[in-house]
């Protein structure tokens, strides 16, 4: 990353508070990161965290930064970035972590021929192990996809699509994807407990058994369905489960799951985009 870069970030939330600890960790001077918000307790917060310089003016903060982070809320995003028009350098690279809003929206509220890079991170970035989807338009140079891959690799992987509409189905996976592995975990612990389990024991199984699974999955050479095959034994425990799970419907319902997260995407994208 270009250490003498200029990071500002509008909205100081879990995401850029994730995001700018990653950044400090990886080296990189809390000099060049400032953040704009409308809550200033929030502000004196990150302020104090990382004596960062802090606004609540967007436009202001803008003005002074080569790169734009935008982290609000999906429902006031236009309003953001019309606030910004004026303000933001012109070759100023503007990076959102906004679910749903296209970058031709983002575009046309913050004036034409801007740089912005599309992305949806998850919530594992808070502790560095986040997977980030990214998109770039197509007036955003190399350096500035390099630039965009930097900020977002500080809190884990990032993964590049080529079509824009491909970051709503990395919503629908590892976007909101956690939250689906919390409810198979806390259903796991949950059903132990009526097997017999106290409490606590179930739910430390159940979380170090699905971290344990994630680390084999990320080390081993073999594919998920390979690395299942293995735990699962002819006429076994495991396969007894499976089976009921299959019975049950578990591959279409995640299906289905996930297809509603995607068609809610894209529902959020034509919502919020059309204000004008």
């Amino acid at each position: 990353m270009q250490k003498s870069s200029t990071i500002g970030f509008i909205g100081a939330g879990n995401m850029a508070y994730a995001l700018i600890s990653g950044l400090v960790n990886n080296g990189f001077s809390t000099k060049n990161i400032k953040v704009s918000d409308t809550n200033k307790e929030l502000l004196s917060l990150r302020k104090k965290e990382f004596n960062l310089e802090v606004f609540t003016d967007n436009a202001a903060l803008a003005a002074k930064c080569d790169v734009v982070v935008l982290a609000v809320k999906p429902q006031v995003l236009s309003l953001v970035c019309k606030d910004l028009k004026e303000s933001l350098n012109s070759n100023s690279l503007i990076v959102s972590i906004v679910a749903g809003i296209k970058s031709y929206d983002i575009g046309r509220w913050l004036g034409e021929n801007k740089a912005i890079v599309r992305t949806m991170p998850n919530t594992p970035a808070l502790l560095g192990q986040g997977i980030t989807g990214l998109f770039a338009n197509d007036n955003t140079s190399n350096e500035q996809k390099s630039l965009a891959e930097s900020v977002l690799k500080s809190v884990g992987s990032c993964l590049w699509v080529n079509d824009e509409d491909m970051l709503d189905a990395v919503t629908a996976l590892s976007g909101s994807g956690p939250a689906y592995l919390f409810l198979m975990m806390e259903s796991m612990a949950q059903s132990g407990v009526a097997l017999g389990l106290d409490e606590d024991t179930a739910t430390k199984l159940s979380i170090q058994t699905a971290l344990g699974a994630s680390m084999m999955a990320d080390q081993s050479a073999d594919s998920l369905h390979e690395l299942r095959a293995k735990v699962t034994s002819p006429n076994g425990t495991t396969q007894v489960a499976i089976e009921s799970l299959q019975d049950q419907g578990f591959e279409i319902m995640v299906a289905h799951a996930m297809r509603a997260a995607f068609d809610r995407a894209k529902e959020i994208g034509s919502e919020l985009g059309n204000d004008e």
